[in-house]
């Protein structure tokens, strides 16, 4: 199984039968010009952790284009449809589990906001924790550390957490670490860092502090493959 990191929050599990993917925000993303286009991208799944427009970024025309199955907050799947009738959609809401094909796929809580561009409410803000084929991965979406992340490593035996580590948007290098040390993943690769010009945190800073800790972690450039 491979993970490709697409800059930003933008990520594609390839399961060797299914390919997902979180976040597209590719076109207009400077970690992605010369690395990849939306219409090089066919997932069988798209999965959007919020609503911001760089999580939701190319969305739309991926699903025209495609027919992908959008997993998301109830709101985002009334939106999206109001824009362009998508019907293969999984709705979903904080803590609930949907069953697909290709397996199981649970909404998590995330401690930040949700808005489209137009001002219209996205939901809750939330991350997921997909389980395909023997593999469990992790994607926080934007969030800050929260208690509940310690219930998540309990619950799921984590092969892959994407943590953001940008700071003033989400949490910075030093919370991520202590989340990582609450949800116990074998890899976390750091999100979120880079793209725009606020974001402060570290992504190599983020691996040392993870190694001083005992805990692996990998920095993965855009359009990079970790294979796990």
């Amino acid at each position: 199984m491979t993970a490709t990191y697409y800059g930003h929050s933008a990520v594609q599990i390839d399961t060797g039968e299914t390919t997902l993917l979180f976040d597209p925000f590719i076109t207009g993303n400077p970690h992605t010009e010369g690395v990849v286009a939306a219409d090089d991208l066919s997932p069988d799944a798209l999965l959007l952790t919020h609503a911001h427009f760089d999580h939701y970024g190319d969305t739309e025309s991926i699903l025209k284009r495609t027919g992908a199955t959008l997993v998301c907050q109830f709101e985002i799947m009334v939106y999206v449809q109001k824009q362009i009738g998508h019907k293969a959609v999984q709705p979903m809401n904080t803590g609930g589990t949907a069953s697909l094909g290709w397996g199981r796929v649970t909404n998590t809580y995330a401690r930040h906001s949700s808005s489209f561009e137009d001002g219209t409410y996205g939901g809750l803000a939330g991350g997921f924790v997909v389980e395909t084929g023997d593999k469990t991965i992790y994607h926080a979406g934007d969030t800050a550390i929260f208690s509940e992340m310690a219930e998540i490593g309990e619950r799921f035996d984590i092969d892959l957490a994407f943590l953001p580590v940008g700071d003033v948007l989400t949490m910075g290098v030093d919370d991520a670490v202590k989340a990582a040390q609450m949800l116990k993943p074998k890899m976390t690769v750091p999100l979120h860092w880079g793209t725009l010009p606020f974001l402060t945190g570290d992504p190599d800073d983020f691996v040392r502090k993870m190694m001083s800790a005992g805990l692996e972690a990998r920095k993965l450039s855009p359009g990079e493959t970790l294979e796990f």
